[in-house]
């Protein structure tokens, strides 16, 4: 590389850009995607399962629970109590595709409630049990 020193006159300001510090950065860049896109390339073989040929012709059913506030329990939106759930509940589980169950609990329900609630449904059997509109919390 060629460097001017001096130029047309003194006191004149230099108007050329200095190229050293860029071409320094752009090596040092070049060198940290050498080094790192190796690394991201890297595959993980995952072994998925094969997919279902047959899926389920008729949804399942669903069982709504809901827990209120003060601790009432609904099933399918009636209100009822413990013992008359627990039944409800053996009936369920004896079906052959047992049915889904939607628990929704209001977020000031008492966690007792929903301790016992969980532990009634999953003592007596069922099994597809699952939480929805937690995006309310």
């Amino acid at each position: 590389m060629a460097m001017n020193v001096g130029g047309a006159g003194e006191g004149e300001s230099m108007c050329d850009v200095n190229m050293t510090p860029l071409i320094d950065i752009m090596l040092v860049l070049l060198i940290i995607f050498i080094i790192t896109i190796p690394v991201m390339t890297h595959a993980v073989k995952i072994d998925n399962p094969p997919p279902n040929p047959n899926p389920p012709a008729v949804p399942p059913e669903v069982i709504n629970v809901s827990i209120d506030f003060d601790g009432t329990l609904m099933w399918n939106h009636n209100p009822v109590d413990r013992q008359t759930m627990r039944g409800y509940i053996v009936q369920e589980a004896a079906k052959d595709p047992q049915p889904e169950v939607h628990i929704t609990v209001d977020k000031f329900a008492k966690y007792e409630k929903v301790a016992q609630t969980l532990a009634d449904l999953q003592s007596h059997g069922l099994k597809k049990i699952g939480f929805v509109n937690n995006e309310l919390f």
